[in-house]
């Protein structure tokens, strides 16, 4: 009859490799040898190397606004090539962005620079701790809503002329705009002007909300010829606010310098402010043609 040994294991050796995804367990078989068997047994579970995170919402909502500030760029140098000198700043409230194509050029601002004006008014008399008188409501509102030239002279020259706006220049943080007497040849540039825009809405600003509100009300109800400009970009259902500038000298050769300045708003959606200004303009409509097919290119490639 043939004799089975029962042997008795002596050693046990575990070899662990990559932390514990592959084992083998070394038995002695008691005659000194050793043979490696593949174990079932896993400690740490599967070793997948670690998956890249990639880049963040932040990052990629970066990289998407630079890729439509630079198709805009495009297409705004592509218009340059066939039009007059403009430029134009736009500045999403909502986001915090800012865009600007020559922006830190300066242009006459024409009537845009009412909008300047009145804001000015409204610190005068914060300082004096009062409302608007009723004198200054009855220049201000044809002003704003009407353009009228003879209004903004008398009210320039009520709230102190060209050391007085200067001075309120710095408080609104206009750092290229310069106030001349003849207030329709101020010198501005775009970034400047949506810099004023914001302060006409900045609850942190050096405007209270009583001043706030009374420019939001004149900008918002222009006479109906007055609404071009940024008005053409707002969408059914959204508001606007805006002030237009137009002038032609005889300096200029009768060439027209064409301005629009304004925001447009729908609740939380859209908080936008846009500046385009213009000169060399042959007449007056093709400047206004000219402001609204810039400003509505803003509009088609920033996606506000």
């Amino acid at each position: 009859m043939q004799r089975y040994r029962v042997g008795i294991l002596a050693v046990a050796a575990v070899v662990v490799f990559g932390g514990g995804g592959l084992i083998y367990a070394g038995l002695s078989d008691g005659s000194g040898g050793e043979g490696l068997l593949p174990s079932a047994l896993n400690l740490g579970g599967p070793t997948a190397s670690p998956t890249p995170t990639g880049p963040s919402p932040e990052e990629l909502a970066k990289a998407e606004r630079l890729k439509r500030e630079k198709q805009l760029t495009a297409a705004l140098k592509k218009l340059t090539a066939t039009s007059p000198e403009f430029s134009v700043a736009v500045q999403d409230k909502k986001t915090g962005e800012t865009y600007a194509y020559r922006g830190d050029e300066q242009y006459d601002t024409a009537s845009i620079v009412k909008a300047q004006i009145l804001a000015c008014m409204l610190l005068k008399d914060q300082d004096a701790d009062r409302e608007p008188s009723a004198s200054e409501m009855n220049l201000a509102k044809p002003m704003i809503q009407l353009s009228d030239n003879k209004a903004t002279t008398a009210l320039f020259t009520k709230i102190g002329g060209t050391a007085a706006v200067t001075k309120c220049n710095k408080r609104l943080g206009l750092t290229d705009t310069n106030v001349v007497t003849s207030w329709g040849l101020t010198k501005t540039t775009a970034r400047d002007q949506i810099k004023l825009l914001a302060e006409l809405v900045d609850t942190k600003g050096p405007l209270d909300a009583d001043s706030r509100k009374a420019a939001f009300k004149l900008m918002n109800t222009v006479n109906a010829q007055q609404d071009w400009g940024v008005p053409a970009i707002a969408k059914t259902g959204e508001t606007f606010t805006v002030k237009n500038g137009w002038d032609t000298r005889s300096a200029d050769g009768g060439l027209w310098a064409v301005n629009t300045i304004g925001r447009v708003i729908d609740g939380e959606d859209v908080d936008v402010s846009v500046a385009v200004l213009s000169h060399n303009n042959k007449s007056q409509e093709s400047g206004i043609v000219l402001v609204e097919k810039v400003a509505k290119l803003t509009r088609q490639y920033l996606k506000y």
